[in-house]
């Protein structure tokens, strides 16, 4: 939890310089700001402090594959409070995108026990799921008020610092800085890049194309977790995995509109 907090710390903080020194405006209706807080507590705070729980118990091929329901979360959340339409299209590319991410993981799930500790776990990261996606539906009802992106990020990560630290003052957690190099270096990489940059263009995402279509990306981080492996651990490429990293960038074609679904549909119809 306090790990979380120093990232958010930093992120904001950065955020923070950049406004002041690009003379942003910080200055944003009560409204607004109760918004945001929604946003720190669920995003920001909820969502890391479920998710990183729950890794504790399930290993991150079944929590990748999971990872996939937070689409289809975003896209009902999406109807039942902003009042926007159902995309088809993006329902079918986050099936899809499923399908293809079973395919490259299936490997993974022979490591799989079926314990208390996995339904723990399995628990854990759905809860972080649904918070994740109301995060991103508020922060999508915030931007179509007009708010831009970095001052609404500034603001959402430093309420979210209130709940961090307030919650690990009440549990009675050590406030000890880590003296090792690299946990700083890592810090400040998932600061500046996980965090000011990460959100900065995946905000940016939803201002454009709406929360449903920008949760796909949740899809392309195993995919260039998987390629990084392949350069510098020597991941060994399997048939099956390849064939799903087809379906899942196929998927995501569809799902932004690339390929129209009447096309889609009409090809099958004269296949079969």
């Amino acid at each position: 939890m306090l790990s979380v907090a120093y990232r958010f710390t930093l992120a904001s903080l950065l955020l923070g310089i950049f406004c002041v020194v690009k003379k942003l405006p910080l200055k944003l209706p009560l409204h607004i700001h109760f918004k945001m807080a929604a946003v720190g507590l669920s995003l920001y705070t909820l969502d890391y402090s479920f998710l990183y729980e729950s890794q504790k118990y399930i290993i991150s091929a079944v929590l990748a594959l999971m990872s996939s329901c937070i689409i289809y979360i975003n896209v009902f959340m999406r109807r039942a409070f902003l009042k926007k339409p159902i995309r088809i299209e993006v329902l079918v590319g986050a099936t899809l995108g499923l399908l293809g991410m079973a395919m490259i993981f299936v490997p993974e799930f022979d490591k799989v026990q079926s314990t208390e500790y996995l339904t723990l776990g399995i628990l854990l990261a759905c809860i972080s799921f649904v918070c994740a996606s109301i995060g991103n539906v508020v922060s999508e009802r915030i931007l179509d008020h007009g708010t831009p992106v970095i001052q609404m990020n500034f603001w959402a990560m430093t309420y979210a610092l209130v709940f961090l630290y307030g919650y690990a003052f009440i549990s009675g957690a050590e406030f000890v800085l880590p003296k090792a190099t690299d946990y700083w270096l890592s810090l400040l990489f998932l600061s500046v890049f996980g965090s000011v940059l990460a959100f900065g263009a995946f905000m940016k995402l939803v201002q454009q194309i709406g929360s449903d279509k920008a949760a796909y990306v949740v899809l392309m981080y195993p995919l260039v977790a998987l390629f990084l492996s392949t350069l510098f651990e020597g991941y060994q490429w399997q048939l099956q995995a390849l064939i799903g990293v087809i379906i899942v960038l196929f998927g995501n074609a569809i799902a932004m509109g690339k390929v129209p679904l009447h096309w889609f549909f009409r090809k099958s119809i004269k296949t079969n």
